[in-house]
């Protein structure tokens, strides 16, 4: 028997996936921990979480798996992209990570893009400054904490920091380094010429690999702590999208996945590093040798829901634990009872700002026209609905680039719930497939593992081999005219809100 494991380093929590060769899943374990806010619009993790819910994520698949450890040839890391973890030359976390969905770095980026220039910049790295990604952090962390820059020895992405503590070596792999904005992305390396401008010193960033490449081996220690093997190969896995991407089988034109997890991600496959000229969407390395991949990001689709879940549904929350199910089979349940479009109830998802295709940290969430006829069921709903416009969105670039769109792959909480499977169809106005494994960005790393140890022969014979389509979903004709009703007011509303979303922000820290 072969097995392979894929770690998946979340936002809200670490999930480890036992697989075996033909991709069934043997055993997973998810362990959860919290987001720090210090102040609006931060969000930052202790890194030593992720350690912990990884070695006891592993000790579990193998325990609740009984398989022997010696069948498990590779392991794959995934994670959420753009965190900065700085440590220093003793190997000590220096401060919490600041991760993908902080805000706090507006004025890097407008200085990233005077100091660099708008057009240089997207022509090096193919993408603009975002207040997400890494480069904005730690010129951040430069400016008003220069105790801990001046002490940092390593500058590492959250996957790469649990590499790191697996294996004692320093790398990264391509996709994920691709959205450091010190990258260069097309030659799919880093780029002297950013490191130079910025004057950050390359020695402070991993080494770059491709996404199927052994990057180091599990030390004796953590084989001691884990029940892991010695020796066991690690790849070098992917960020969560490209490696949800490869979970979903996107490894070829016209085939486009919508992932709703804490953030909304719409992902399309392309052979050359196609760039968007407006900057609205990203293009990153694939984490297939050789490509590439465009992709739409909103901050908080499963992230809108979770918070109406743990700040407006405690009615629900106790009555899923009475009868022992999830707390979203409730509300969705409950959300079926509202008519498409909520009675022109309409929800901005913009909870943590936004980045496609609004790349804004002020835009704020808004629940736009509430009135009495409204109760829970139509506000749960339009959520639901809301992020799935904010999808559109996303898609609606891709095919303005002249990306087919031949079939919509749906993942993440938005597959799960037959309720958020048709309102994508219908929003969409195109059929939606589902897979036969949801497992996300963790069964996207356990295969590129396979790959990288030779099991599979490439990265498609191992999408080829493992993923079948199981479900396809029509859109509702009458839902589809509801909603481009709807969607075309939904659009608007940002344009008319965006001043005041700046006031606010003015008077609100």
């Amino acid at each position: 028997m072969v097995h392979l494991i894929g770690i998946d380093i979340g936002t809200t929590g670490t999930k480890a996936l036992l697989i075996d060769r033909d991709g069934r899943v043997i055993a997973r374990s998810t362990i959860e921990y919290p987001l720090s806010q210090p102040k609006l619009g931060w969000a930052e993790q202790d890194p030593g979480q992720w350690w912990g819910a990884t070695i006891n994520t592993i000790k579990r698949v193998i325990f609740d798996s009984r398989v022997d450890p010696n069948t498990i040839k590779g392991i794959g890391l995934s994670g959420q992209m753009h965190g900065a973890v700085f440590i220093d030359r003793d190997f000590n976390v220096l401060r919490p990570c600041i991760l993908w969905c902080d805000q706090r770095t507006d004025a890097e980026c407008k200085y990233i893009t005077e100091k660099i220039g708008k057009k240089r910049l997207i022509n090096l790295t193919c993408n603009p400054a975002l207040t997400g990604f890494t480069a904005p952090k730690i010129l951040w962390v430069r400016k008003h904490e220069p105790e801990v820059y001046n002490n940092t020895y390593k500058i590492l992405l959250p996957k790469d920091f649990i590499r790191f503590k697996l294996t004692g070596e320093f790398a990264t792999d391509v996709s994920d380094a691709s959205g450091t904005l010190l990258f260069d992305v097309k030659n799919r390396r880093w780029s002297k010429e950013m490191l130079k401008g910025l004057d950050i010193d390359m020695d402070l960033m991993a080494k770059s690999l491709e996404s199927y490449e052994i990057t180091g081996r599990i030390t004796e220690e953590v084989a001691s702590e884990t029940g892991l093997i010695k020796g066991t190969p690690v790849v070098g896995g992917a960020g969560d999208q490209a490696a949800g991407a490869i979970g979903n089988g996107i490894v070829s034109t016209g085939v486009i996945s919508a992932t709703i997890g804490t953030s909304g991600v719409v992902f399309a496959y392309s052979n050359q590093p196609k760039v968007d000229p407006l900057g609205r969407l990203h293009t990153f390395c694939h984490a297939v040798p050789g490509k590439w991949h465009l992709m739409g990001v909103m901050l908080s689709a499963g992230g809108s829901f979770r918070w109406f879940r743990d700040t407006l549904a405690d009615s629900e929350v106790l009555s899923a634990r009475e009868e022992g199910i999830d707390p979203y089979e409730v509300l969705t349940h409950k959300g079926e009872s509202a008519p498409p479009g909520c009675q022109g109830l309409i929800f901005l998802p913009y909870l943590t700002g936004e980045r496609t295709p609004h790349a804004n940290p002020n835009a704020r969430g808004v629940l736009f026209g509430l009135n009495l006829r409204h109760g829970k069921p139509d506000i749960i709903r339009s959520i639901m609905e809301g992020v799935v416009y904010g999808m559109r969105d996303s898609l609606e670039i891709i095919k303005e680039l002249k990306v087919a769109v031949n079939e919509i792959r749906v993942s993440g909480g938005g597959a799960r719930s037959g309720l958020w499977r048709q309102i994508q169809a219908d929003v969409y106005n195109k059929p939606i497939t589902v897979i036969n494994v949801d497992e996300g960005p963790a069964f996207g790393v356990a295969l590129l593992a396979g790959v990288g140890t030779g099991i599979y022969k490439s990265v498609e014979d191992a999408c080829k081999k493992t993923i079948k389509v199981a479900e396809k979903v029509k859109p509702n004709p009458d839902n589809v005219k509801t909603y481009e009703k709807f969607y075309s007011i939904y659009q608007k509303l940002y344009h008319s809100l965006k001043d005041r979303f700046d006031d606010v922000a003015g008077v609100v820290s």
